[in-house]
């Protein structure tokens, strides 16, 4: 994504130029977003932007964007190995690359999984992966997981937790601890669709978009192995929870309904895209590392028990 800032800021300009496009949705707000929104502002001061999952800083894309969302990956970093924990894990793999542990929210969140690992008598393993931008790709980093995640368990035990900075390696990640037995719990961007359908050779055919659907196949696969209390995730794909917010929240905008900086209306927006979508309550936060972002909203949404 950082070689492709400029093609970011580019089409993002050009989207603008469109007097009829009042408001611009980001999800993933990749590097670049904070620089095209300047951009767009210089010549449409008046565009509205919502942006999804940054890749910036807090702070910088906070300053850009009417309004940012992120799933909560600060509390995260006690929620997941507090899961782990109750689900036996004894060790916990964190499997990143620098490029990741170069963001914020990302090294922030691993230095609580660290300080909640050693509450809970659970040792904490670093291991350094393929980054998938790079000479290796998607394909490099897929395969390391094939190979390490054995390997891991082997050292390690079943009571093995495993988590990974990277969307592209969660299908071979699930893939393989549910054939090892180890303990999973949740992606790095929490959804039902997120790496299981794939992993678990699940058919969507005809229930495309259904949640229920694929949460209850899921369950039928995990039980299949033993795995229902052992594997997690949300009970929402999150991403498209921020799309649906976002465009719900830029259409009142756009029809006069909202300010764009109401904060508070854009948590009922939240949890009304959420309520559309059965999903438990979302627990939503303004970012308060260091700097405290009232326009910088934080997602928590509960995991899905797989074992009921």
């Amino acid at each position: 994504f950082s070689t492709e800032m400029e093609t970011t800021i580019s089409q993002t300009v050009e989207m603008a130029s469109d007097p009829d496009v009042k408001a611009i949705v980001f999800v993933q707000a990749v590097p670049g977003a904070a620089a095209a929104i300047d951009k767009v502002h210089e010549t449409r001061p008046d565009m509205v932007f919502i942006a999804g999952v940054p890749a910036e800083d807090p702070a910088v894309i906070a300053g850009k964007a009417n309004m940012v969302m992120q799933v909560d990956e600060i509390s995260m970093g006690r929620t997941i190995p507090t899961l782990a924990y109750e689900m036996g894990a004894k060790t916990f793999i964190h499997y990143s690359f620098p490029r990741h542990l170069s963001y914020q929210t990302i090294a922030r969140r691993l230095e609580i999984m660290k300080e909640t690992c050693e509450e809970l008598g659970i040792e904490l393993v670093e291991v350094t992966a393929p980054d998938p931008t790079g000479d290796a790709g998607v394909s490099g980093a897929q395969q390391f997981i094939v190979e390490d995640v054995p390997r891991q368990i082997a050292t390690y035990g079943q009571d093995t937790a495993f988590f990974s900075t990277n969307c592209s390696m969660q299908e071979p990640l699930i893939r393989m601890i549910w054939e090892g037995g180890a303990i999973y719990p949740q992606q790095c961007c929490p959804s039902p669709y997120h790496g299981y359908p794939a992993a678990l050779n699940i058919d969507v055919a005809g229930h495309e978009g259904d949640v229920d659907y694929m949460l209850e196949q899921i369950s039928l696969k995990l039980k299949e192995k033993g795995q229902e209390n052992r594997m997690a995730t949300w009970g929402v794909p999150i991403n498209m929870l921020m799309i649906d917010a976002g465009v719900r929240f830029a259409i009142e905008y756009a029809e006069g309904r909202v300010d764009p900086n109401d904060t508070e209306a854009f948590k009922r927006v939240i949890n009304e895209a959420a309520a559309a979508r059965g999903v438990g309550e979302v627990t939503i936060s303004s970012y308060d590392e260091e700097v405290k972002l009232d326009n910088f909203l934080m997602l928590l949404c509960p995991f899905h028990d797989f074992s009921k």
